[in-house]
């Protein structure tokens, strides 16, 4: 355990404190002094603040005083290696949505820190995005629903959480310069919903600004985002940070809601909410109020943390949290596709498996920027298939390298060869965190590096018995390939445990029950968000949202266009039907009003398996343009061979309503609607018609 020499406790009477704390002081509390502290009154007894990124582990210490993020070398700051929140959302499980924050609230706790720069919520646009590893979905309902459960799991352990980046940080490409140009509805209705349940719903602590501008203003101090929606209109009570170096302007920093300023660049002193500061009050371009309203929303997040009960928490356990991180790989792989049921494989009539891939023995925690992890141990896919694959012999051959200069047709030679004579191929594709999925960069395209579309293309020439799985935190190009190849596994960055999780999944040991929170596009001009330049990746320091509210899969249903795999699809090795769908009432007349949903799934086929159904609204006829379909419900059960549960759900009026620019409110239309329940957007099993009044 890292030592925390923090004081343990804070004045309950928070005005008083402020009240007897000079502007210097005041000021040295609203801006960092150290890579991940922000400054306390020792004469009062208020140490600094400390935080750490962590949206799937506690980043390893770094050397604190350097604006170069350098590692500190430590033998104490190892941490759990949770799967990725993609991954963690392709789960769709509340519970587990809950049990991750749970987790890294306690190991956070144990390293001393008070702020977790975590869950990331900004929703995924583009497939291109560098950090959509690090996001939950294209889906606002989905991401608001495991965020809040995220929120609370960390909070409960007496840690702050931070929701990040408000808003619109959906691309890295010039994200330090960019404005978002978008209309109020979709800003509303898309980008803002996580963000406001976290406050409302979650009573998140924290919340991050994000890099780029939003209508020409940086996010980081921007009045209508933090003042006018943020605070006065949501209510939020905790404190805004910057992130890293997000901060352009002393007045605007003062007056526009920013509570916080984190940054390496340059003297602490001289930050725009340091010494610059201190002189704008003093000139009056910054009120003395402002200042004690920062100050005040840091210090009630400090009592918070450490007035904390900690006798009622859990003691940690490393080896609970790495098994729950087995837990969640297991559940976020999903099945794309599986032909002629090849999965799961028999090891009585498989003697020989070829794994071929770089990422089959890649090692992904400490690369990706700031969600970089020092894990406690991490299983690759080959350890994963070698641990689990039991008389089998395992062969690997690289396939493809990730070095240029090494000979790639070499490589793939040496791979088809050996595909000749093996009983089954695995090839373990996709991505990197040094490449690709990574902070600061966004893709140049979809499609796979380092040749390896060649590499699939010629191995299942000489070996149809092949599966494909893609460790990646996006969707790829697989039109090459895809109707040549039997069976495909999206495995994500699947933590310390995503190896064995994928050898079970391969196995049959356990069955794949994750689902896609996010449209797999059949080719890149296929994504809404890239129509023109101007839409992606923007012009003369601006990019427009010119789909609107259509983005994922309200886009491709929509406008007709075919996913390769659509939002919500992932198969399994049993079936499920539904049936018995019931309303408790046909028609909403009130605010206060909400409908039962039930419905009954049974297991149909001969394992154990788990379903996720999903619940959508369909406006019948509206004057309004809308999409097709909106997630508003979800709900994921575990059923044995012929089991039956029935699942319930609800629907109140804000799931039919849309944001009205010309009233600047939310609204609801009167008339028909479909309540419809899916296994997918695109697979629907059951609707009943409804009426708003």
């Amino acid at each position: 355990m890292i030592e925390n020499n923090k004081t343990k406790t804070i004045g309950l009477n928070i005005e008083s404190l402020v009240l007897n704390m000079t502007l210097e002081e005041k000021v040295s509390i609203i801006h960092a002094s150290l890579k991940f502290e922000s400054g306390g009154v020792k004469r009062l007894g208020i140490d600094n603040l400390v935080v750490s990124d962590g949206p799937h582990g506690i980043r390893p210490e770094l050397i604190p005083d350097i604006i170069e993020f350098v590692q500190a070398n430590r033998d104490d700051d190892f941490s759990v290696y949770l799967p990725t929140e993609l991954a963690l959302a392709s789960t769709w499980n509340s519970e587990y949505a809950y049990e991750f924050g749970k987790t890294l609230g306690l190991e956070a706790r144990n390293r001393g820190k008070e702020v977790l720069l975590g869950p990331g919520m900004n929703i995924i646009r583009t497939p291109l995005n560098g950090r959509n590893f690090e996001y939950m979905s294209e889906d606002p309902f989905l991401t608001k629903s495991l965020a809040v459960r995220y929120i609370h799991g960390v909070q409960d352990q007496g840690i702050a959480a931070c929701a990040k980046h408000l808003v619109a940080n959906n691309q890295e490409c010039e994200r330090f310069t960019i404005s978002a140009e978008m209309d109020e509805r979709t800003l509303q209705e898309i980008y803002l919903p996580a963000f406001k349940a976290s406050v409302i719903k979650g009573g998140v602590k924290s919340i991050m600004g994000a890099y780029n501008q939003f209508r020409g203003q940086y996010c980081c101090h921007n009045d209508y985002i933090l003042n006018r929606i943020l605070k006065e209109k949501w209510g939020f009570e905790g404190f805004v940070m910057s992130d890293w170096n997000g901060t352009h302007d002393t007045i605007e920093s003062g007056n526009n809601g920013l509570d916080l300023e984190m940054g390496t660049e340059q003297d602490w002193n001289n930050y725009y909410m340091a010494n610059p500061l201190i002189e704008a009050v003093e000139n009056k371009e910054v009120s003395m109020s402002k200042i004690d309203d920062k100050v005040s929303r840091i210090l009630k997040v400090m009592s918070f943390v450490r007035n904390f009960d900690v006798s009622t928490l859990e003691t940690l356990d490393t080896k609970k949290h790495d098994n729950f991180a087995l837990k969640v790989a297991r559940e976020s792989i999903v099945l794309l596709k599986n032909d002629n049921q090849i999965l799961p494989l028999k090891p009585f009539s498989v003697k020989s498996v070829l794994v071929v891939g770089a990422n089959a023995t890649r090692k992904h925690a400490i690369e990706g920027g700031s969600s970089q992890v020092k894990a406690r141990y991490e299983v690759t896919p080959l350890e994963g298939i070698q641990n689990r694959f039991e008389g089998t012999e395992v062969i690997y051959c690289a396939g493809y390298s990730e070095d240029e200069n090494d000979d790639a047709a070499l490589l793939r030679q040496e791979a088809v060869n050996a595909a000749k004579h093996a009983d089954v191929v695995i090839v373990v594709g996709g991505l990197n965190h040094t490449a690709h999925d990574r902070e600061y960069i966004d893709r140049v395209d979809m499609n796979l590096p380092y040749g390896q579309d060649d590499l699939i293309e010629a191995v299942v020439e000489v070996n149809s018995n092949m599966v494909v799985a893609i460790v990646a935190g996006t969707p790829n190009n697989m039109n090459r390939w895809i109707d040549k190849t039997p069976a495909v596994i999206q495995s994500w960055y699947n933590g310390m445990e995503g190896g064995n999780a994928l050898a079970e999944i391969l196995l049959g040991k356990v069955n794949p029950s994750g689902k896609l929170t996010i449209t797999f596009p059949k080719e890149l001009k296929d994504s809404p968000a890239h129509t023109s330049a101007k839409s992606y990746p923007g012009v003369d320091g601006q990019v427009f949202y010119e789909e609107g509210i259509f983005v994922g899969y309200r886009h491709y249903d929509f406008n007709e266009v075919k996913p390769q795999f659509c939002f919500g699809h992932g198969l399994s090795y049993t079936s499920f039907e539904y049936s018995n769908l019931k309303v408790s009432k046909s028609k909403l007349s009130s605010e206060s009003d909400s409908i039962n949903v039930t419905f009954n799934i049974e297991n149909t086929g001969g394992v154990a398996g788990a379903e996720i159904s999903q619940l959508y609204i369909m406006s019948i006829n509206s004057r309004v343009k809308k999409a097709v379909k909106e997630l508003k419900g979800f709900s994921k059960v575990s059923l044995g061979p012929n089991e039956i549960e029935e699942i319930n759900l609800s629907v109140g009026l804000e799931d039919f309503q849309h944001f009205d620019e010309s009233k600047n409110e939310w609204m609801h239309e009167t008339g028909s609607y479909e309540i419809v329940i899916g296994s997918s957007v695109e697979k629907v099993h059951l609707s009943v018609a409804v009426e708003v009044s």
